[in-house]
């Protein structure tokens, strides 16, 4: 396994769309972590250059992680009407698979240490196909039942989304209500009591002691996300950083997108997420202009600040230096424990 090989616990998240870049994922696995190239919204050709940047920058492990693509049906009425309450800077709502089949033939052409998903899981033939071709196949579960499905299909590995993590929720079906949902921690300790795989929880993760106690709990390494969004190597918008480093509290909400993500409050969110239709992709590309424009203007109220509960503990520190302090902050916690018991 990637993660007996890794000189500190840490897999850095691949946080599609935003902070993420090939610097960051080189970073990170260079410093003895697992870097992570997101190739969720690239096309194939993109993903492709992104991993032979990061190739030629370290010689060490990463992982490629692809979206699961969904379905095309959904609320027509509602949908339009939504785009409707955009306004006229909306873009067309349109469903699409990501770039699926390109991708994987590409993987499978040209593997990687780690190919993850999120979304859902692939089916056991696509796993079998990745394995085959010399990858570990982890995948993204929110539930133990979404772990079973992992399992049975063949996964090497399970990331165990807790519900208080930034970005989009990992649900294999992003279900109605979709506010509800397990800690990491509590994720954690149901699935490592029926299933035996490396567990990888993410949400809250964003010191040295959060990291100590889910290996405490049994955790093979964590999966972090906001405590990477102020590093140096992250693309992270100027607005956006600033609003990380403040207390401003996160919701869910599927108002940019369509389907149920996690991001500090702004006013978008006040505006559309009563209104806002399960429908993913479509809303993703209906408001991606918005969100562009909003971008380059460095409007914090006017695009997605995607951020897990704990974002004001992330510090701007470069990634390898972040990870190496994370660990030692862990171990650190972890002989406090100890010493604590032995009283």
């Amino acid at each position: 396994m990637i993660l007996d090989q890794l000189d500190h616990p840490i897999v850095q998240a691949p946080m599609a769309g935003g902070p993420s870049t090939p610097a960051l994922a080189a970073a990170v696995s260079e410093a003895g972590g697992l870097g992570f190239v997101a190739a969720g919204y690239r096309s194939p050709e993109v993903m492709r250059d992104d991993i032979a940047e990061v190739r030629a920058a370290t010689e060490a492990p990463f992982g490629v992680n692809l979206f699961v693509p969904g379905s095309p049906d959904v609320d027509e009425a509602a949908l339009r009407a939504y785009v409707e309450e955009l306004g006229p800077e909306a873009g067309e709502p349109r469903f699409d698979d990501d770039g699926w089949e390109q991708k994987l033939a590409f993987l499978r052409d040209e593997p990687v240490a780690v190919v993850s998903f999120t979304f859902g899981c692939p089916s056991p033939d696509i796993v079998a196909s990745l394995r085959d071709a010399g990858s570990e196949v982890w995948a993204t579960v929110t539930s133990p039942a979404e772990a079973r499905i992992a399992r049975d299909a063949g996964a090497d590995a399970l990331v165990l989304q807790g519900v208080e993590a930034g970005g989009h929720r990992g649900t294999f079906d992003d279900p109605p209500g979709g506010g509800e949902g397990l800690s990491a921690l509590t994720l954690l300790r149901l699935v490592a009591s029926e299933i035996d795989l490396p567990l990888v929880p993410t949400g809250g993760i964003t010191d040295g002691p959060a990291l100590a106690a889910v290996l405490a709990a049994g955790a093979a390494a964590a999966h972090l996300g906001s405590a990477f969004m102020l590093c140096p190597e992250a693309s992270t918008n100027p607005a956006h950083r600033a609003a990380l480093a403040t207390e401003a509290p996160t919701a869910l909400t599927r108002a940019f997108s369509g389907r149920l993500a996690r991001g500090i409050e702004n006013q978008f969110m006040r505006d559309h997420d009563a209104h806002a239709p399960r429908a993913y992709p479509h809303v993703n590309h209906a408001t991606s202009p918005i969100r562009a424009a909003a971008r380059e203007r460095e409007d914090p109220d006017g695009f997605n600040l995607w951020a897990g509960q704990a974002h004001r503990l992330a510090r701007p520190l470069p990634a390898a230096e972040l990870v190496r302090e994370l660990s030692a902050g862990a171990l650190e916690a972890l002989e406090q424990a100890a010493a604590r018991q032995t009283r």
